[in-house]
């Protein structure tokens, strides 16, 4: 496994081959139509949810403004309350730490929570090559690491799984990781469910070491939040003796009274809840209660890159929620893993290629994964934009330009394979900037309608072969509105 499963193919080559795994497809159709349905419903109950989104808007656009206050007041709050801030500037540096502070309790094992940050920087490889274990102990997060996979979901990461699989991988693989899969073991939700519990079980009473991320953190108290739905999380925060939490420094909100809008946002986009049945908050360590080591690894890791763009830095207000990946068409028929990153989805096409740059090919081409239709916008509770991010990529990425990377401004070059989209937008550019050959260029193509062909010759025949293209009116809107006047004028 991979964290960033950099040097997997470009979107379109990777999609090209999911989109014929029919099993994979009636998979990701099922689970995203049911999450989705379920999420609107929930929506639907709250009156004031414009209102509510609104407001997540604005709190993380001030946070993002006054980012390096609000970190400082954190590790004040943190470091009063007995836990230890730990500064990463990036993957490398994050391992780095957490791999030094297992090693200092002599442990070789540790249990997680599910945890997108860690899986960012590949936490689990840095820990294995280092000669400890990490054990998953989300359901889904078990799946995936038991499957040898990669998650391919925000939310569900082993939702390209069906029943049978999953059942399949317990009874294969569950011995070799602990605890073996009960006989006689079938694709029962409550016994795959009941056979999870039990191999979980031991790990949990058996590790000294924990390490999450959060959902969110609060400036103003130093207190972590974590989310969830099973109870491992709960179990991982509060049996070991050492806590370590590895948080991405965007997941900062101001004040406690902050997190009554995500709290109420947060549940009922990702999993249709009115609220989580299980929010963990912890405030540093306190004697005799839970684990009496706290260390908080605060990761930028591209995210002040990320900041610096004004356009880009709207990905940041993220809570991962996942709605926009169960109303995405795209995402939808490609599955997660064509994304090659542990953000997929219309978030993470936006997401990576900003926190990692755009020089390999995988995300160069995430851009470019999108139909823009919108729908990822109509549904994120925080209001990002995402098909105005999108584009402003395929800017960059098509013409070169200034960007961040590592602190500092660099100049861009365009990327290759694009020169025929330069020249085309160039074209247009150009078009519309001359009014009148914008109009003999309509009426020309008006009159010779006749001749137009079904399918585009060339490149474009990849395109044509799956679509009809849209047929060229016999007259052009703006011979329309001479000729009637806007449509006063309807007897000529």
């Amino acid at each position: 496994m991979s964290g960033t499963f950099v040097g997997m193919p470009a979107f379109p080559k990777a999609a090209h081959k999911a989109v014929h795994n029919a099993t994979l497809r009636a998979n990701l159709r099922h689970a995203t139509h049911t999450i989705r349905a379920k999420r609107a419903k929930a929506v639907a109950e709250v009156s004031d949810w414009a209102e509510l989104r609104e407001a997540g808007k604005r709190i993380k656009d001030h946070t993002l403004r006054h980012l390096d206050r609000y970190l400082v007041r954190l590790e004040e709050s943190v470091t009063a309350a007995g836990g230890v801030v730990h500064w990463a500037a990036d993957a490398e540096e994050a391992n780095r730490i957490v791999t030094a502070l297992v090693k200092m309790t002599g442990e070789s094992e540790v249990v997680k929570v599910k945890s997108m940050a860690t899986q960012e920087i590949g936490l689990n490889e840095a820990l294995e090559a280092a000669g400890i274990h990490a054990y998953e102990t989300d359901l889904a997060e078990l799946i995936v690491q038991l499957g040898k996979d990669r998650p391919s979901h925000i939310l569900v990461p082993a939702i390209h799984r069906n029943r049978g699989e999953i059942r399949d991988i317990f009874v294969r693989e569950m011995g070799e990781w602990g605890r073996p899969a009960p006989e006689g073991l079938t694709d029962s939700p409550a016994e795959l469910a009941e056979a999870a519990r039990l191999h979980l079980r031991e790990k949990f009473l058996r590790a000294k070491v924990g390490i999450s991320g959060a959902n969110f953190m609060v400036a103003e108290t130093g207190t972590l939040v974590v989310v969830e739905s099973e109870g491992n999380g709960r179990m991982c925060l509060t049996l070991p003796e050492t806590l370590i939490s590895v948080v991405g420094i965007e997941k900062i909100v101001p004040s406690w009274r902050d997190l009554e809008v995500f709290l109420q946002t947060l549940p009922r986009s990702s999993t249709a809840e009115r609220m989580n049945p299980y929010t963990s908050m912890w405030t540093g360590t306190t004697d005799g209660d839970g684990p009496q080591t706290f260390h908080l690894v605060l990761l930028d890791n591209g995210r002040t890159d990320t900041l610096a763009d004004e356009v880009g830095r709207q990905a940041l207000r993220c809570i991962r929620c996942s709605a926009c990946l169960n109303v995405c068409p795209v995402y939808e028929r490609a599955g997660g893993h064509a994304y090659g990153s542990v953000y997929p989805g219309p978030i993470g096409a936006i997401l990576s290629p900003q926190l990692r740059g755009t020089a390999s090919e995988i995300d160069a081409s995430l851009p470019y994964a999108s139909s823009l239709c919108g729908a990822c916008y109509e549904v994120c509770p925080v209001a990002i934009d995402i098909p105005e991010v999108l584009v402003h990529l395929r800017e960059r990425i098509a013409e070169g330009g200034r960007a961040t990377r590592d602190g500092n401004t660099v100049v861009l070059k365009p990327a290759k394979g694009h020169a025929a989209e330069r020249a085309a937008m160039r074209a247009a550019r150009w078009a519309f900037s001359h009014p009148g050959a914008l109009r003999t260029g309509q009426r020309l193509a008006s009159r010779t309608r006749r001749f137009h062909p079904r399918t585009l010759p060339g490149p474009g025949r990849a395109w044509s072969e799956t679509r009809d293209l849209p047929a060229v009116p016999a007259e052009s809107f703006r011979d329309w509105w001479q000729r009637t006047r806007g449509g006063k004028d309807t007897t000529k």
